[in-house]
């Protein structure tokens, strides 16, 4: 008796879960690429702003990234945010500001006096904004490079549609390894349900390494307030808030000219670190629909993740697992080859990593309830 409960229980749970990825799959087909104009001329002025906490190998390929591309320089400020470095990042901030003058770099540890704080990340962003002079911010991580038209794709978009927050697309590079390439199939999923999401309107997706926001509206919705405390959640948790506020001037930028890109983790802890630090914000967010879809989405792999202990009592039910992992696995790729030939991406391997993707989705979404984790040499609650 027992065991039909749990089986019914699954397989509502896939029945609900199936019918929102085929959501995501035709939101995402219904978007259309977003050109850049031949004729446009850009007059957006943007402060980008980099939080950098020890990024000495990757901070200096950012930073010429963004000064290599298609915008006039005199439309665009640098603001690079030090979060207490210990290593040469703010030195070769300082070397690079000789050659681009339209560079600044803070301290946060001389804005601080001491403070112990759970987000330095917000504060280091909210200290760049008060530094900022350009109408629209533009965040990006140290490890980030930007493509040559990345500025242009931005200013086209605002300058068309007049929204007030703008999420664009991020995507990892790829060494070849398993872990890679596990972590490449993984955030690509990610980023096209922020895609058909942001698109359609059905909630606030997006991520930190590539969004833009106009700075009146930042403070508008009182910055990071009543979200300051809570470790992650500067992307997130602030386009909720713009999102109350202006529910119809969200927009995705759908353009491969605004991909910035980024090394995935380079060993396991790191990854399940990052996945944990990314759902420990998952029960703050206001958005009814975003934590209903994630409830659903960790209710299902838990019980997946619980189903081969089972078949200790009735062997029978191995059979229906794997059963289970072809149906999801097969409804997962028809959303996936529409955001794959996007990003150019290749998820040909992905039912392979079925369980394992149903693992750590169990995990790290335990542990970002329940535990603390390591992200950038600090323990954080």
């Amino acid at each position: 008796m027992w065991l039909t409960i749990y089986l019914l229980i699954t397989v509502a749970l896939f029945i609900l879960y199936a019918i929102i990825i085929l959501l995501y799959r035709k939101w995402f087909i219904k978007l259309q690429p977003f050109p850049i104009p031949e004729t446009f001329e850009p007059k957006i002025n943007f402060s980008i702003i980099i939080p950098a906490r020890n990024e000495e190998k990757n901070i200096i390929p950012c930073l010429q990234s963004i000064f290599n591309q298609n915008y006039p320089e005199y439309l665009f400020e640098v603001i690079v945010i030090d979060d207490h470095s210990t290593d040469e990042t703010a030195s070769l901030i300082k070397q690079f500001q000789q050659q681009h003058r339209n560079v600044k770099l803070i301290c946060l540890e001389d804005k601080l006096d001491g403070e112990k704080l759970n987000s330095y990340k917000k504060k280091a962003i909210e200290n760049g904004i008060k530094s900022s002079a350009g109408d629209w911010i533009i965040t990006t991580d140290a490890d980030c490079a930007v493509t040559k038209n990345w500025l242009l794709s931005f200013a086209a978009i605002i300058q068309k549609e007049d929204p007030v927050f703008v999420a664009a697309p991020v995507a990892f590079s790829n060494n070849g390894t398993i872990l890679s390439t596990f972590q490449n199939l993984d955030f690509t999923t990610l980023q096209g349900i922020t895609a058909a999401s942001v698109s359609a309107g059905f909630h606030s997706m997006c991520n930190g390494a590539n969004l833009a926001y106009k700075r009146s509206t930042f403070y508008e919705v009182n910055g990071f307030n009543g979200i300051d405390k809570i470790a992650s959640g500067d992307d997130m948790m602030l386009m909720n808030k713009i999102r109350q506020k202006f529910p119809t001037q969200l927009a995705f930028l759908f353009s491969k000219d605004a991909i910035v890109t980024t090394d995935p983790m380079p060993d396991w802890k790191s990854f399940l670190n990052q996945r944990i630090r990314w759902a420990s914000k998952a029960d703050h967010l206001k958005d009814k629909n975003v934590f209903g879809v994630l409830l659903l989405v960790y209710l299902l792999n838990l019980f997946l993740f619980l189903m081969p202990l089972l078949a200790f009592f009735k062997p029978m039910v191995l059979l229906i697992w794997l059963l289970f992992l072809l149906l999801k696995s097969f409804v997962e790729l028809l959303f996936l080859l529409p955001v794959g030939k996007f990003f150019e991406q290749s998820f040909i391997s992905f039912p392979f990593f079925q369980p394992m993707h149903i693992a750590y989705t169990v995990i790290a979404g335990w542990f970002g309830k329940f535990g603390n984790y390591h992200w950038k040499g600090r323990q954080v609650k």
